[in-house]
């Protein structure tokens, strides 16, 4: 049971109300009216009926009130489901076939099973690692699709302690019928003490930190604030203002989320932040693994603005005397004097 059962059980049983008996009035008047006024002679005339007003406006005023009450009762639900809140922790879902793949930002992983705390609203950052699967919790009355090289969001909140199945609801490929797990819904205390027992390896945000290192993304991406690529503190939510690149057509806004993030660590060419040149930062498509990006990601968003205030995002201006030329903010770089071939 999560917080969206009562609503979405609500909804569903009042559409099947009202349409029930909707279809069941037309179907009682056709049966009605063609006993009734069915004609009895080839050459009666039936009276010539000018119309009421009054009939017409009632048979048409009071589907409009049901109906259009159910769409916005619907669609209020719709952005409740649609819309995370803020305060919901994040659990990084990888699918691949034919298995669940999740991991907890305090670092312990999971396959297959799914560990949340009772009233703790859980946010899920998913993506596929090949085929469209579908995260599906029919107890919480919640479903979303799962799709390569792109980010999908679900969240909710269990309400009550219990262990639920997990379906992939998607058809994607031979064995899909046994891509099935459990979420266990915990007391609060219960699943403190069962996350303290995982999480050896550390955070997300710390195995990205190493990732970060392993891949050489330190050697441009000084902290300093003068290497020959940018300072990345403070750049995950932040406008970025968007010139061209192979993803875009022409100039443009987009915001330092999870998708931009991704995308410009496996595209970096996709988009290119105004004021700056192509990027020079090679592609690690096919090198890094979802999961891995995901960590990445994590610890990009873990890192704050720098000491002393936030970074500009796509000012078009490199650091003052540093000599360096224009870099480029999050989706790559463009190449100084000194830099060398795969920096980047």
């Amino acid at each position: 049971m999560s917080n969206f059962t009562f609503d979405y059980d609500l909804f569903f049983w009042v559409m099947v109300i009202v349409c029930g008996l909707v279809a069941t009035g037309i179907a009682f008047f056709l049966i009605l009216f063609a006993v009734r006024y069915h004609r009895k002679d080839e050459n009666e005339l039936p009276p010539q009926i000018k119309g009421n007003l009054l009939a017409e406006a009632t048979w048409i005023g009071i589907p409009f009130v049901l109906f259009m009450g159910m769409f916005a009762y619907g669609a209020r639900l719709y952005f409740d489901m649609e819309l995370p809140p803020k305060d919901a922790i994040e659990v990084y879902v990888v699918a691949k076939q034919w298995m669940w793949k999740l991991q907890h930002p305090e670092g312990e992983r999971e396959i297959n099973e799914l560990h949340v705390a009772v009233g703790q609203r859980v946010k899920l950052l998913m993506t596929s690692e090949d085929v469209i699967h579908s995260f599906y919790v029919p107890d919480f009355r919640v479903k979303q699709d799962v799709l390569p090289n792109r980010y999908t969001t679900l969240w909710f909140e269990a309400r009550k302690p219990g262990k639920y199945h997990l379906f992939c609801a998607e058809y994607c490929g031979t064995k899909h019928s046994g891509m099935i797990g459990w979420v266990y819904a915990m007391e609060p205390q219960a699943y403190q003490a069962w996350l303290e027992q995982g999480g050896a390896e550390g955070s997300m945000a710390s195995t990205g930190e190493k990732l970060f290192h392993q891949y050489a993304c330190a050697n441009c991406h000084h902290f300093d604030g003068h290497g020959p690529c940018p300072d990345l503190r403070g750049l995950y939510g932040e406008q970025v203002q968007i010139s061209g690149g192979t993803s875009v057509a022409g100039p443009t806004t987009v915001v330092a989320d999870d998708a931009y993030l991704r995308e410009s660590i496996l595209d970096p060419n996709a988009k290119i932040v105004q004021g700056w040149k192509d990027s020079y930062m090679p592609s690690f498509k096919g090198q890094i693994d979802e999961e891995h990006v995901m960590d990445l990601v994590a610890y990009i968003k873990a890192m704050g603005p720098p000491p002393g205030g936030t970074l500009s995002t796509g000012s078009g201006a490199a650091p003052e005397n540093s000599g360096q030329q224009p870099y480029i903010i999050g989706p790559g770089t463009t190449s100084n004097a000194n830099s060398e071939p795969g920096q980047r």
